[in-house]
């Protein structure tokens, strides 16, 4: 969608005159929402991923023990104009190869510091009291976005004894370095290309994506916003860079009340948490689950031959089994059972998770459950 320049005009009239009564509007406003900020990403403004490759010195002979690192080295002194001979093995203790990465911001600018995470890649023990060389960190299409240099900070330490004993809190291989990166190339947006402006969902939504078209329709006037599909809404913005950020403040502070989720019933199998959704309904159902216990028990005894008979005194084992079922006690779900009956009704049984689970997926196979059964 192409905006001509009376258009263009006219939106940011809206826009001027939505600055006036956003704040008017936002406090009569009394429902239970989300701010569209909370809820949406703009697109095209993301974070961007960087990793690099370098060394850490300076270690109190905690280093690793590995070719590339020994190779690393010797590159590391060639640029310095320092020759290593071929046949002399370094036999590095305070060296460790690490790995460097970090998220790069959206906007951020040359010279702006971020945050940094050096991990140790070979055999090194820890990375205490070490210090980052100077380390390029690249983005996805191989160009240097950042450079990294530091002293790490360790969370994790370790500690052994003369016998070989050895204790170790956390994980000592690996470190932050706060600021320890500077930004050297900013990664080019999106955001002031355009007439349009696109909102993604987090949580993709009909209902939502309808109810965020109409909220700003209603706020700068009809057409200026339309939702595209269940996740991204587009909105006509004004081409002045100035001017869209203001436009985008008023967007992302206004409140939207969100569509209810679809129906699920969450299990994770290894913990035995059971998540019941609101809107989870039971057709009519009648469940029975009981619970079988067998026990054996091992013991040993001992077989004497009769006075003055022949034979000899031997041991013997002994196995007792019994087997306990407890009575199996039935439930039953009314017609559409919602949330508070089935939490009723588990609770009355004394039902443990693993029983719960078992009960829920029967249900499912048998019809009953109205939701989605997510196992993780």
């Amino acid at each position: 969608m192409r905006m001509t320049s009376s258009s263009n005009d006219k939106t940011v009239f809206r826009y001027a005159k939505a600055v006036a009564c956003l704040w008017l509007m936002l406090v009569t406003t009394m429902v239970s929402a989300e701010r569209l900020k909370d809820i949406t990403t703009v697109s095209g403004v993301r974070s961007n991923q960087l990793v690099g490759y370098g060394l850490v010195v300076g270690l109190n002979g905690t280093g690793d023990k590995a070719p590339f690192t020994d190779q690393t080295f010797r590159n590391m002194m060639n640029r310095f104009g320092v020759t290593v001979p071929p046949n002399v093995n370094p036999n590095l203790r305070n060296v460790a190869a690490v790995s460097v990465h970090t998220e790069l911001p959206a906007f951020a600018k040359p010279g702006q510091e971020i945050d940094i995470t050096v991990s140790s890649i070979g055999n090194a023990a820890s990375l205490r009291g070490g210090s980052l060389l100077l380390t390029n960190l690249k983005g996805a299409d191989g160009k240097v976005y950042a450079v990294a240099q530091g002293n790490l900070i360790v969370g994790g330490f370790g500690a052994g004894g003369a016998d070989g004993s050895r204790i170790t809190v956390n994980v000592p291989s690996v470190g932050r370095i706060p600021n320890g990166a500077t930004v050297e190339r900013a990664v080019p947006t999106g955001f002031s290309h355009g007439d349009t402006l696109t909102l993604n969902l987090h949580s993709p939504d009909f209902t939502t994506a309808k109810r965020v078209q109409e909220r700003i329709n209603d706020l700068l006037g009809p057409g200026l916003a339309e939702a595209i599909d269940a996740a991204s809404i587009r909105v006509l913005a004004p081409r002045n860079p100035a001017q869209r950020v203001s436009f985008l403040s008023i967007l992302e502070n206004l409140e939207i009340e969100p569509g209810v989720e679809s129906a699920k019933v969450v299990i994770n199998s290894r913990t035995g948490t059971i998540v019941v959704g609101q809107n989870v309904k039971v057709l009519p159902a009648a469940v029975t689950h009981g619970s079988l216990t067998v026990t054996i028990a091992e013991s040993l005894g001992v077989s004497q031959p009769n006075p003055f008979g022949e034979g000899e005194t031997v041991v013997v084992p002994e196995t007792e089994i019994t087997i306990e079922e407890e009575p199996a006690r039935m439930f039953k779900f009314g017609p559409a059972a919602t949330l508070n009956d089935i939490v009723r009704a588990v609770n009355q049984v004394g039902a443990a998770p693993g029983d719960v689970m078992a009960v829920l997926e029967a249900l499912k196979q048998a019809g009953a459950l109205k939701a989605d059964l997510i196992v993780i």
